[in-house]
């Protein structure tokens, strides 16, 4: 394909269909001139490809392997987690013949109530830039494209359409930018998504400043920027400011305004040409890529049961953790059957294979009795499903209960209400507390949820939303044949009213950012505000012991080793993180994510880890100077478990 050529030889009116979408998943061929349309598909965890016909929904899509969701992964702090992913994901793009990828989805985690926060990573730009990048480079190492989303400040479902992000410079670059950033230089994604709403009065998809001045020219981006499906609004002056493509288009009063102010010179021509030739270049990427390659899909579901025993994270355990197999258990909660294992909305996927819990007990002959307790499609208690699992559980000594957030409580489109599980499942739990039963409680969901309970139960193990083998996950975890070794990616906190600025979130159209950069564990620690669960935290059935921490400087940066030994009977994972404590002349919090190792360690091994830090990731953003500032001064540099 020849781009300067083409580029003589397309009409103006084919430039404006190749800038604009068709049939909802395709951009625009041009048979004239042999230019083939390129074909997208959701979604971030796993595909979600369109039989012809299909109505962009999970029931009229193709199988595909569903993998644990971005609150899973981030939850592994281990990049090669999502690498292979998205390796895997791409090969199953292949062969479905599908060019580009929607996702990963990377928004910084603002408030626990964001209806989509199971597709996001993390609290923290550090930790979610290394894990969605890692994502981006597993896919596009096939040479599958990404589309990550959604380019920027969208941090709330409710107005997510018309919402102005109302938000400082200092935290815009240090916190919501600085993801998009990481994973930009790292990974060089082939398109971004523009988010819906405004950044501070002007909307994503016109904001020159956001996709041209920092995206292109300070970060380096050369590839296509996209709108989020019906994100545009003046269609021109987003073309001048650096978005070429309108999704999912097929809009013809678009193209008219495009036409027509390319004609009158409203619309100049290298800026229309620009948008052109980055459109002919994605297209030109995977013209050679082979068509219906082979997936080895068992491989796959292995995978997905693998990286979800890397992410789970043992929030409780007093000794009941693991279960012994020769132990005939009393097991409560609609969830065990029915394993709520993605979140819902437009990264449902159409799993290839599906084992829940119970289908994962059953296989290894578990000997259990099992009682409802509650109905997943409901929120109300139910006086008779509870009354028959206090009544069941009198024969036993501890009770093991599924609960968590279900699709009716938590979906993308909308924010959540609160903090809470569902009123049955609390209910039922609360009832089983007064019999004085060793309880055990495994959840699912996409987010935090307040715990009343955590004090009295014995253990709790947090699976987030494990994709399709969740079920083989949980029952490896539970039983010790692996050792949960995973570590929160957000901050638990006791209630919704210890989240700053809660009362405001989501309320109005305007998103008033008032916190600023205190995010998540930067208002936490600087508050010094108890939480339930920390950012970080995450408990093994072994022990691991840090010893010997050395610093080493050299002109660019900072290299931070240490020895980590496990100490105790399993076999097991450590994830070390480095803070940093800068100097306090300008307000900062009182310590930042700066880096971090996942190390694997049989019973008694012992390795020496090693972590650099770059000295510009110690720069705050200084708004008066608009540029990256180290401040002088004493920086403390902390390894934590």
């Amino acid at each position: 394909m020849d781009i300067k050529k083409l580029l003589v030889e397309l009409t103006l009116e084919e430039k404006a269909a190749l800038l604009s979408g068709v049939d909802f998943m395709y951009t625009n061929p041009v048979p004239r001139l042999s230019i083939p349309s390129v074909r997208m598909s959701d979604g971030p965890h796993g595909l979600r490809v369109q039989k012809e016909g299909g109505d962009n929904g999970v029931n009229g899509s193709e199988p595909a392997t569903c993998f644990p969701t971005a609150a899973s992964t981030a939850s592994s702090w281990n990049p090669e987690n999502t690498y292979k992913m998205g390796e895997a994901i791409a090969e199953e793009a292949l062969h479905y013949g599908i060019n580009i990828l929607l996702g990963p989805g990377a928004c910084i985690k603002r408030n626990p109530l964001c209806g989509r926060n199971f597709e996001y990573f993390s609290e923290d730009p550090l930790l979610a830039g290394k894990m969605a990048a890692a994502e981006v480079n597993g896919v596009q190492s096939r040479n599958v494209g990404v589309s990550v989303k959604h380019f920027a400040l969208n941090n709330a479902e409710n107005f997510r359409f018309m919402g102005d992000s109302v938000c400082d410079m200092r935290a815009i670059r240090e916190i919501y930018l600085k993801v998009f950033e990481i994973i930009v230089k790292e990974s060089k994604p082939h398109t971004m998504m523009c988010a819906y709403n405004k950044i501070n009065g002007e909307y994503c998809c016109e904001n020159k400043w956001l996709l041209t001045d920092v995206l292109r020219n300070e970060w380096g981006f050369d590839g296509v920027v996209m709108s989020d499906w019906g994100a545009t609004h003046d269609r021109v002056k987003g073309v001048a400011a650096g978005l070429d493509l309108e999704m999912p288009g097929d809009t013809a009063i678009c193209r008219k305004w495009i036409i027509d102010s390319a004609k009158d010179g409203t619309l100049k021509k290298e800026e229309l040409d620009k948008s052109v030739e980055n459109i002919l270049r994605l297209v030109k990427r995977y013209e050679n890529n082979p068509k219906e390659t082979a997936v080895d899909w068992e491989a796959h579901n292995a995978l997905a049961a693998e990286i979800a025993e890397d992410c789970a994270v043992l929030l409780k355990n007093d000794g009941m953790l693991p279960l012994s197999k020769s132990e005939r258990l009393f097991v409560v909660g609609d969830l065990f059957e029915k394993m709520r294992y993605q979140g819902a909305g437009s990264s449902m996927i159409n799993p290839t294979y599906l084992s829940t819990t119970k289908t994962a007990f059953d296989e290894n002959k578990i000997a259990y009795e099992f009682c409802r307790g509650y109905a997943e499609n409901n929120l109300e208690p139910d006086e008779k499903l509870i009354s028959e699992a206090i009544t069941k559980a009198k024969g036993y000594d501890s009770v093991l209960v599924f609960a968590g957030l279900t699709d009716y409580v938590e979906s993308e489109g909308a924010d959540r209400e609160n903090m809470k599980l569902p009123a049955n499942q609390l209910a039922l739990i609360d009832a089983l507390m007064k019999t004085g039963k060793k309880t055990i409680i495994v959840l699912y969901g996409g987010s935090p949820m307040e715990l009343p309970f955590a004090d009295k139960v014995s253990a709790i193990l947090n699976m987030y939303l494990p994709g399709q083998n969740g079920g083989t996950a949980t029952y490896n975890l539970l039983f010790g044949v692996k050792s949960p070794c995973g570590k929160l990616a957000e901050t638990w906190v006791k209630s919704y009213a210890d989240v700053p600025l809660g009362k405001y979130f989501s309320k109005t159209v305007n998103e008033i950012y008032k916190e600023s950069i205190f995010v998540g564990y930067r208002y936490y620690l600087t508050a010094n505000k108890e939480v339930r669960y920390p950012f970080g935290y995450g408990l093994s059935y072994t022990k691991f012991n840090y010893s010997d921490m050395q610093v080493t400087e050299s002109d660019a940066e900072y290299k931070v080793s240490c020895e980590i030994v496990n100490n105790g009977k399993y076999d097991g994972a450590e994830i070390v993180q480095l803070y940093v404590k800068a100097p306090q002349g300008v307000f900062k919090p009182v310590k930042e994510l700066k880096g971090f190792a996942k190390i694997y360690l049989k019973a008694g091994e012992s390795k020496k880890i090693e972590i650099v830090v770059k000295k510009d990731d110690l720069r705050y953003w200084n708004a008066k100077e608009n540029r990256p500032v180290t401040e002088s001064g004493k920086y403390e540099l902390q390894l934590c478990s």
